[in-house]
């Protein structure tokens, strides 16, 4: 069932805090704020667009290390410091002409729940809030911060195409290059 809601999709929504990262939050001494991205969620994100798949984030937070971090992998679809997800989605759902059935949300608290409830793939993090859990699609075997984004591509890909003929093709190097 959940390779056949996959099959639809046309974008990805990820979260960031506890979806992209480990959800830690780490300041140093002169109160600046650090972030760690896995190198493969940035690989995931990029196989997506290489596939003409649309990737957005919508986060609560906004910070100088997430902001190059979208900027860095070309994320178009970006809202930092968002506090109303909803509207968010409504709003990219409206600019790129999609119906709830193509989109898929990557979330791993409650916050994510109204977006997750509206979607056609709903995909909690293996380490997400039980009721998260409880309500989501599908449930990622990765944690937040440790790949993610990588599975969520490769159950995306995977139920559009033929994900051995498409990385062979790749391998091959006959598609675009692929940002860490």
């Amino acid at each position: 069932m959940i390779k056949e809601k996959a099959r639809a999709v046309k974008l990805v929504i990820f979260d960031v805090d506890g979806v992209l990262t480990d959800g830690m939050l780490n300041y140093g001494p002169e109160g600046e704020l650090f972030k760690q991205f896995n190198v493969k969620d940035g690989v995931g994100i990029k196989l997506l667009q290489q596939q003409g798949i649309n990737v957005a984030v919508i986060t609560a937070k906004d910070s100088r290390p997430l902001s190059q971090r979208m900027k860095d992998l070309s994320v178009q679809h970006f809202y930092p410091g968002c506090s109303d997800k909803n509207r968010a989605y409504s709003e990219l759902r409206d600019i790129l002409s999609l119906n709830d059935d193509q989109v898929a949300y990557v979330g791993d608290d409650v916050i994510d729940l109204p977006v997750m409830s509206q979607v056609g793939v709903s995909i909690a993090v293996q380490d997400a809030h039980a009721f998260v859990k409880k309500t989501a699609d599908y449930i990622t075997l990765a944690e937040g911060g440790q790949g993610v984004a990588r599975e969520v591509a490769d159950l995306i890909l995977g139920a559009q195409f033929n994900l051995e003929q498409l990385y062979s093709h790749m391998a091959k190097g006959q598609k675009g290059k692929i940002v860490q």
